[in-house]
């Protein structure tokens, strides 16, 4: 028998092998083999049976490690589809859906781990029958008495270890019949650690009832925009909808969240309702963890995958519902290929497996509610908070007016440089919470001590030799940083450029801001998150879990603390500065800006105590502030997607990012300017309508990791010209052999940077 086989390379095509004889394992559509390829082995995956050709003589299959296939028919299908959409090879799509340890050949596959346990195998109710038996054993009575208290069993280890108990103990009550060994199996779900909160107990509102009855009543494949402001309940309807596809119809059901950071707070409020049905699946967890976890949801021993968004590809079947929580985050995109969208790639499996998808978020992405609009999604709103609660108050604080027209020297006096960070209505509100035991939450999208070194002589910035950024200084270890290839060097004592010894530090970061805060309220807790304290495997949990105890008064952080949290004690969110990143050259900065300042914003004021936000910026008639300020998201939109009709972008228009790349800038750009010259070419003898190329151009960061990138634009009012065209790019456009040349193409992008 002849197969078809995907290997996870960077060509388009499938490789076809034989079966031999006797092989033992499963052979078929979806199953992993090992197969010979240039010299050395390969995973693949089946894709089918292959027809043979004369004259060829095709190499021998050396093994099908498993019993079974690893993905199923309908997972297969979205892997073509997501091959054949992001313009990837199947093989490449394919070790996506995988666990990690299923796609490499020298990664054993993780073994699940067993444990002994002891048991109660006779009971002894009598207390003159356990004098006389255990007369000459106290130590086998006290053993056996524990396991009773405890429940009647308990692990080998734990008895031995922990309760301090020989084996011979052991031994001799097995030997006595009163005690039997077994074995299980552990299951490596660190979320099982965690204490279990009791349920949500809630009476639905009105709009929440609506939502979850147009839910219930939608056909199979239907889409749905929960459109809900900050606290109103999003996750409630989250849970009820899932009360009935899991526990009252027995179907399956997917939960994605952007963040690892929401992960723990999301798996406790889904386990408080669905116990153990619960399997997680996110980057934090070992390769171990994660391989149990898909392995328990393939087995049908879990029916519900919570995770971020390679959660998409969990292997659940009779699949009754998709929940993309957040919708709008960009963090749903996956960074290299195949470069999918999981809010995309939910839609279209729900469509093909019959399931509902609900997008929830309360600053819907423009693409989401221009859907809506058109019909192509239903959408439900919940207007209000729930429980009766009041949106936070929202202030703007000019920084042009109310705050030093510079920024202070390097020796300048703490009281300056605390008041450039914090505007005096930000403070009298921050030493308010402190007075009356409330927590505050800082956001400041910028890491690091400060943005970057300038020489005060010449004014220089120091930048990074392999990226064309600036390198941020970190003050704890102190070093520069650069954020996009994480190259590090040490703080200079003067000058690169002319030996000047003024180096002056600009630009606010989250660690200057804690040292600010620290020393300005000693007896405050203060907790700062950011990629820097939260690169430990469970980092976010511990900060989160610490703020949830009422052991912070302030959080401070990027924005990985401005979404999906849920603290009642929070009353004040401030804004240290608005402005980073709004005015990035993307098309894109304003929407992520509004997006993140309504975010941010709706931490404050989920407690029957209220809230207020204080927002410092600089530039407070931009329309992106100024709507998050009223909690406008419909004026927002219109403004938004007005200023997008000229020049056309998303949702106007569908786009794809052609990025060209080399190590050596000329080479890069003359291959920029052949790519862009072969696409008008192409659209000259071509019919493709509504397909316009723009560019070629620099990308806005020129240079990454000692790489050179150029790009050109193609747009399309159609998505299938887009693919078709693009399609046709990468199949056919030559690329030189010279100079590390490289090109990408980046199908519905969420930035162009």
């Amino acid at each position: 028998m002849l197969i078809a086989v995907a290997l996870p390379l960077p060509l388009f095509r499938t490789f076809t092998y034989r079966v031999p004889d006797g092989l033992t394992g499963s052979v078929v559509a979806g199953s992993r083999v090992v197969v010979p390829f240039r010299s050395r082995k390969q995973i693949g995956i089946v894709v089918g049976i292959a027809e043979p050709r004369e004259k060829i003589k095709y190499k021998e299959v050396v093994e099908a490690p498993d019993d079974g296939p690893v993905l199923d028919e309908p997972l297969l299908a979205l892997c073509r589809w997501i091959a054949d959409y992001y313009i990837v090879p199947l093989g490449v799509a394919l070790r996506t859906a995988l666990p990690a340890a299923l796609t490499g050949v020298d990664v054993p596959v993780p073994v699940r781990k067993t444990r002994r346990v002891a048991q109660i195998a006779r009971e002894l109710p009598s207390l003159l029958h356990r004098d006389r038996i255990f007369a000459r054993a106290p130590q086998q009575r006290a053993l056996y008495e524990l396991l009773e208290a405890i429940g009647g069993r308990a692990s080998v280890e734990h008895l031995g270890e922990q309760l301090a108990f020989s084996a011979s103990v052991l031994k001799g009550l097995v030997a006595r019949g009163l005690i039997e060994m077994t074995f299980e199996t552990v299951e490596r779900d660190p979320f099982l650690t965690r204490a279990q909160r009791a349920p949500d107990r809630h009476v639905p509102s009105a709009a929440q009832t609506h939502a979850l009855e147009r839910l219930a009543a939608a056909p199979p494949g239907h889409v749905a925009l929960l459109h809900g402001v900050t606290g109103s309940g999003k996750t409630l309807v989250y849970l009820d909808l899932l009360k009935r596809v899991v526990l009252e119809q027995g179907k399956t059901a997917i939960v994605l969240v952007p963040e690892i950071a929401l992960t723990p707070q999301t798996v406790d409020r889904f386990r408080a309702v669905f116990g153990d049905r619960i399997a997680v699946l996110h980057s934090a967890l070992s390769d171990g963890e994660r391989y149990d976890a898909w392995l328990a949801l393939r087995r049908g021993e879990k029916r519900i995958a919570v995770g971020a968004r390679s959660a998409i590809f969990a292997p659940l079947t009779d699949l009754g519902a998709i929940v993309v929580d957040e919708e709008h985050e960009s963090s749903y995109k996956q960074g290299e290929a195949p470069r999918y969208h999981a809010r995309e790639v939910a839609i279209v499996r729900a469509r093909a497996e019959g399931a509902v998808v609900v997008l929830g978020s309360a600053t819907p992405s423009l693409e989401s509610w221009s859907n809506a609009a058109a019909g192509k999604y239903e959408l439900l709103t919940l207007p209000e908070r729930a429980g009766g609660a009041q949106l936070p108050k929202v202030e703007v604080v000019d920084l042009r007016a109310d705050k030093p027209k510079r920024p202070p020297s390097d020796n300048a006096s703490g009281e300056a440089a605390f008041a450039f960070a914090i505007s005096p209505p930000l403070e009298a509100a921050l030493e308010a919470r402190l007075a009356k035991g409330e927590q505050s939450i800082l956001l400041l999208n910028r890491r690091g001590y400060s943005a970057f070194i300038q020489c005060g002589t010449c004014g220089d910035v120091a930048v990074c030799p392999n990226c064309s950024i600036s390198l941020t200084y970190h003050r704890t270890p102190e070093r520069l940083v650069c954020h996009y290839c994480q190259r590090a060097e040490t703080l200079h004592l003067s000058c690169t450029r002319c030996g000047g010894m003024r180096l002056r530090q600009r630009g606010l970061g989250t660690q200057q801001v804690e040292r600010l805060l620290v020393e300005r309220y000693p007896t405050a807790r203060i907790a700062r998150m950011d990629v820097d304290t939260t690169s430990g495997k469970w980092a976010h949990t511990e900060i989160l879990d610490r703020v949830g105890a009422g052991e912070v008064d302030i959080l401070l952080g990027t924005q990985m603390i401005a979404k999906g949290l849920d603290f009642p004690n929070v009353t004040l969110v401030g804004v240290i500065d608005a402005d980073v990143g709004i005015n990035l050259p993307d098309f894109r900065a304003s929407e992520r800006c509004f997006q993140l300042l309504s975010q941010v914003a709706g931490r404050a004021g989920r407690g029957p105590k209220g809230g207020e936000v204080l927002i410092q910026t600089r530039s407070p008639s931009h329309h992106a502030v100024r709507c998050a300020v009223t909690h406008d998201y419909h004026t927002f939109v219109a403004q938004e997607l007005a200023g997008r009709k000229h020049p056309t972008y998303p949702p106007n228009v569908r786009i794809a990012n052609v990025v060209l790349s080399g190590t050596q800038e000329d080479a890069t750009a003359r291959l920029a300017t052949r790519a862009a010259a072969w696409l008008h070419k192409l659209l000259a003898a071509r019919s493709a309508p509504g397909v316009t190329v723009i560019g070629p151009a620099p990308c806005p960061v020129e240079r990454v990791k000692q790489r050179w990138r150029w790009h050109v634009l193609i747009k399309a009012e159609r998505p299938q010209e887009l693919g078709r065209v693009a399609q046709y790019l990468v199949e056919r456009f030559e690329i030189p052999k010279q100079f590390g040349l490289r090109m990408t193409v980046d199908r519905d992008p969420v930035a162009l940077l």
